[in-house]
């Protein structure tokens, strides 16, 4: 793959990086440069209401000072938003994606009407209420149908075992993540038609992350495993648009001391940069690789040779 990786770490500047995130940045800085490839950093900032005033410069400064450096400009995503539009019109127009009206309290009440309660910490899973049109309600939001699997002439996926049982039917979506090996998801059961431009009128993160990961050439996803749920739905939206699927990657999460994944939400202090080798021995050490006590350079780059050793196969 030399000369042809692209990867990409893409954090939403809502805050700033913890240690979870660094272990996501390492992983994928050291699987590029194990491949020779490139590394892009993406800032996906679709969801401005989250966002936190200047965190996306302070993620900069902190990759920085861990030695992260993006090999293109990066990008912001509030900047792309013509990109996102056409790949919507294209899914309207075959049918595949319609306008709904439903608010989260309209999907609790039709989900409790069938006696299915949402479980602690998963997503709710859409009714289909609006497939069949607005009934009156206006528009708030657009979703993907997830019942009907019709591939716009999909280009070959990147050796990742993509396969979609009973076209025209409900997909499942199985394929091989490099780490977690061989998964497989009913997107319709499990998931639901999920929302593809939000009730605020921006893009949601499913559509918007595929059409980037297609519009900068990225070959290999490597990102934590909290987004492995995510995997099924950007495949199916990449095989419905005719976009090449890249390979996963999905890296350990970092818990905090009851057993939560470590994040901006259970409270995760910002990461210290200010002895970057310190943090990213604690990223590798989640990585599986072997502590480092020379300078950063040749700390980084004796991890490029232990990830080499160790995923360059995968």
């Amino acid at each position: 793959m030399n000369g042809r990786y692209r990867g990409r770490f893409a954090p939403s500047p809502t805050g700033p990086l913890h240690a979870g995130s660094l272990v996501a940045a390492l992983a994928s800085w050291l699987d590029a440069r194990a491949h020779q490839g490139q590394w892009l950093v993406r800032l996906e900032d679709t969801d401005r209401e989250r966002c936190v005033a200047g965190a996306d410069q302070l993620i900069l400064r902190q990759l920085a000072d861990c030695g992260l450096v993006s090999d293109e400009a990066p990008v912001w995503q509030s900047e792309r938003s013509p990109l996102y539009q056409a790949p919507l019109d294209a899914l309207v127009q075959r049918g595949l994606a319609y306008p709904c009206g439903c608010s989260r309290k309209d999907i609790e009440l039709v989900l409790a009407s069938r006696g299915k309660e949402r479980p602690r910490h998963s997503e709710l899973v859409y009714p289909g209420t609006c497939r069949s049109g607005l009934h009156g309600k206006p528009a708030r939001a657009w979703r993907l149908r997830t019942d009907i699997y019709m591939p716009n002439q999909p280009l070959a996926p990147v050796d990742i075992g993509v396969i979609a049982i009973d076209s025209g039917a409900n997909p499942v979506l199985a394929w091989q993540d490099r780490r977690l090996g061989a998964q497989q998801q009913d997107v319709a059961a499990e998931v639901g038609d999920f929302v593809l431009k939000r009730a605020d009128g921006g893009f949601a993160y499913q559509l918007a992350v595929v059409v980037d990961d297609a519009a900068q050439g990225i070959t290999d996803v490597v990102r934590g495993e909290d987004l492995a749920d995510n995997t099924a739905r950007q495949i199916l939206l990449q095989r419905q648009l005719g976009l090449a699927t890249p390979r996963y990657l999905h890296t350990p999460l970092v818990r905090n001391a009851q057993g939560e994944k470590l994040s901006k939400q259970t409270g995760a202090p910002a990461l210290d940069t200010g002895t970057p080798l310190a943090a990213l021995n604690a990223a590798a050490a989640v990585l599986g690789l072997l502590p480092v006590a020379e300078n950063l350079g040749d700390a980084l780059a004796t991890w490029v040779g232990q990830w080499r050793a160790t995923w360059l196969a995968t």
